[in-house]
């Protein structure tokens, strides 16, 4: 696939595209006889793992060393399998606080959700 054909598919800009790759955050992509590239189903996988770690706010720098971890082969796998946990906890944490902050919104609502139902009864109470 070309570098636009991707770009709709994953809703990213061809630059981004072309930056993941430069800085590593995506193996090299195969490219034609011309240098165009060529995105395989390998590169799209990439790039798919990239936008879903990424939308989980994982780190571009644990990504990129990740990887780099890959593209060196099995002798990797424990390290590859340590960072990944590490991320794993990081999110979870971010979970955990993301969790705390909705419930406290949930009960703002709530509150402010009662005070507006109690409203017409304060009202009617003034004209008496």
């Amino acid at each position: 696939m070309t570098i636009a054909e991707v770009s709709r598919q994953f809703d990213i800009t061809p630059d981004t595209l072309r930056y993941y790759e430069r800085i590593g955050l995506i193996p090299p992509v195969p490219r034609t006889k011309s240098g165009i590239r060529d995105y395989d189903q390998t590169s799209c996988s990439w790039i798919e793992f990239i936008k879903c770690m990424r939308a989980a706010g994982l780190q571009i720098e644990a990504l990129i060393e990740y990887v780099a971890l890959f593209q060196q082969g099995d002798s990797t796998i424990g390290a590859r399998k340590a960072l990944l946990l590490e991320q794993r906890d990081q999110l979870e944490e971010r979970i955990a606080t993301m969790q705390q902050t909705l419930e406290r919104l949930n009960h703002k609502i709530e509150n402010y959700g009662n005070c507006l139902a109690k409203e017409p009864e304060l009202r009617g109470k003034a004209k008496d």
